[in-house]
């Protein structure tokens, strides 16, 4: 799966988290969703963290419906003086259980927010993590929190950057360089003496032959 589908799963599985009834699809989602993210940025801790707390999640409501069940079968069979008795104290444990796996559910989803923003660099998942540990402290009012913190958790997941892929541009290697003309050596100049006529070098000053001054002519 890549990041682009699984950043967009998650980000519908939170939203539909975050709605009464359509909770249980959303978590799933989620955890499709953060499995692919854990293959992306390879950390199994992402996804195991987040099926832990889908499994005390689940624990726990399946805790709270075998309380009721029990209230119901238990009030059906003993005597009415006893039963507000055990219908208080049966309602008590199911509050205490549903509380408690709850809690334990929040702190690896936390846990799972936590990684994922430090390897996507999302800072969102951070503050949902922490808001959703709150909301599962803090009962009633932390329904409310817990909401809150699903909908910044599907901010998030649609915040999340897809890298894009860098190319590389070779620059063009310049043109050869023409050969250089070869340097033609420099004629070395003569000069004739006026007197002999004889082919003397540019710098001398007497004629190599009769010896007399080279551009002076005797009058």
């Amino acid at each position: 799966m890549s990041l682009e589908s699984s950043k967009t799963l998650a980000g519908i599985g939170a939203i539909l988290v975050a709605i009464p009834f359509l909770n249980l699809i959303g978590i799933i989602l989620v955890l499709i969703a953060m499995n692919g993210l854990a293959e992306y940025y390879h950390e199994d801790g992402i996804f195991r963290n987040a099926l832990y707390g889908f499994i005390f999640g689940i624990i726990g409501a399946v805790a709270l419906i075998v309380v009721i069940v029990m209230l119901i079968v238990g009030v059906a069979f003993v005597s009415p003086v006893a039963a507000p008795f055990i219908g208080v104290g049966l309602f008590i444990v199911s509050l205490i259980v549903l509380y408690i796996f709850s809690l334990l559910g929040a702190i690896f989803y936390r846990n799972s927010l936590s990684i994922l923003s430090q390897k996507s660099g999302e800072g969102m998942f951070e503050t949902a993590g922490l808001i959703l540990l709150i909301g599962a402290i803090i009962p009633i009012i932390g329904e409310v929190l817990k909401f809150i913190a699903w909908i910044l958790a599907a901010v998030g997941f649609f915040s999340i950057k897809t890298p894009t892929t860098q190319v590389s541009v070779v620059a063009p290697s310049p043109p050869p360089r023409p050969p250089s003309a070869p340097t033609m050596p420099v004629s070395e100049e003569k000069k004739y003496c006026q007197y002999c006529g004889t082919e003397n070098k540019v710098e001398a000053i007497f004629c190599q032959k009769c010896g007399k001054q080279i551009g002076e002519k005797e009058t």
